[in-house]
């Protein structure tokens, strides 16, 4: 317990004062985003990930906060993740690259002697396509460092409940890490999560569900695993939706995230995230409900059409999106480097 504190507080500091050291290489580099017509460094994310491996690894090393059976090669895999993105960062890569390494990586780290061979196959496919979610949700300021915390911590909880000690304090770590990127990041952003921390975040979190829920029953653990994913679903099936009523491609940039149609609405930047986190905790907390036993998997279904009722209901109000400019957000999907001079 002590140990875990301690984890998390250097986490924090650690994070906060790397980020803000990054910023300016970030911008000599030319390693850049734009968000709302302003440049925006990437290297957020390297700081969430080098400090969650340093200081898991030293917990690791002095044996007094040991990961446990397999989580060590969870945290290596994210950290390959972690170098994709970081590539996708600073030169284009394709969609499907990143879908590839994701899989590879996520094919590595299921229990398939937990989850037998068709649990372990649906299980990559849902760390797949949550962690693409997730890097998603870096498309507003704030947002997928809120969304990325509370979700920790819920999957912290459902770990702490199955004696996973190891899997438990990463958790903290890696939510504590992001707490002190959130210091850089809340709107106006001064430095950004990019690839490299969002599919980090995103692959370690969902991952991390898996091993909690390896070798439960089918049904409770989608109920669980979807609660504890569902902003980031939501989002990934609003743009999904939006482009093909819309007849565009669906890997073309634009603005037709959450965030973005709920700051069409009237919303500011600030208010969006803030709404947006709230049904985080929501979905996660009745996860983390399901998963102690707490409630019934019915409780599940009450997201599910939350998530369905969002989706619809953006779409059909055809919330005007614009065009976006060529220099748009890398996290709206694919990527652009934007040189500065």
């Amino acid at each position: 317990m002590l140990y875990g504190i301690a984890a998390a507080t250097a986490a924090l500091l650690l994070t906060a004062v790397l980020a803000a050291a990054l910023r300016a290489p970030a911008l000599r580099a030319g390693i850049l985003d734009r968000r709302r017509q302003r440049p925006l460094p990437l290297l957020g994310g390297l700081a969430v990930v080098v400090v969650t491996c340093l200081v898991a690894g030293v917990g690791q090393w002095t044996r007094v906060a040991l990961l446990g059976e397999g989580v060590g090669e969870l945290l290596a895999a994210a950290a390959a993740i972690a170098a994709l993105g970081l590539v996708a960062d600073v030169w284009r890569l394709r969609a499907r690259v990143l879908a590839a390494g994701t899989a590879v990586a996520a094919a590595w780290v299921v229990p398939y002697d937990d989850t037998g061979v068709p649990g372990g196959m649906l299980a990559v496919g849902w760390i797949v396509l949550t962690t693409l979610a997730f890097r998603g949700l870096d498309h507003a300021d704030g947002l997928a460092g809120t969304v990325g915390v509370i979700t920790a911590f819920g999957v912290g909880a459902c770990a702490a409940a199955e004696v996973m000690d190891g899997l438990a304090v990463l958790l903290s770590v890696v939510a504590a890490a992001l707490t002190g990127f959130l210091m850089h990041n809340w709107h106006p952003a001064r430095i950004g999560l990019g690839a490299c921390g969002s599919l980090f975040t995103g692959f370690v979190l969902s991952s991390a569900v898996v091993f909690t829920r390896a070798g439960y029953a089918l049904g409770p653990s989608a109920a669980v695993v979807f609660c504890l994913g569902a902003v980031a679903v939501a989002d990934a099936l609003l743009v999904v939706f939006a482009r093909t009523t819309a007849r565009r491609p669906l890997l073309r940039r634009g603005p037709d995230h959450l965030a973005h149609r709920l700051r069409r609405l009237g919303l500011a930047p600030q208010g969006a995230v803030v709404l947006l986190g709230a049904a985080s905790f929501s979905s996660v907390l009745v996860g983390v409900l399901v998963h102690a036993g707490w409630t019934g998997k019915g409780a599940a279904l009450w997201v599910a059409g939350a998530v369905v009722v969002t989706v619809v209901v953006l779409v059909l109000l055809r919330v005007p999106v614009q065009q976006p400019p060529r220099t748009a957000s890398t996290q709206v999907s694919g990527h652009l480097r934007v040189r500065s001079g």
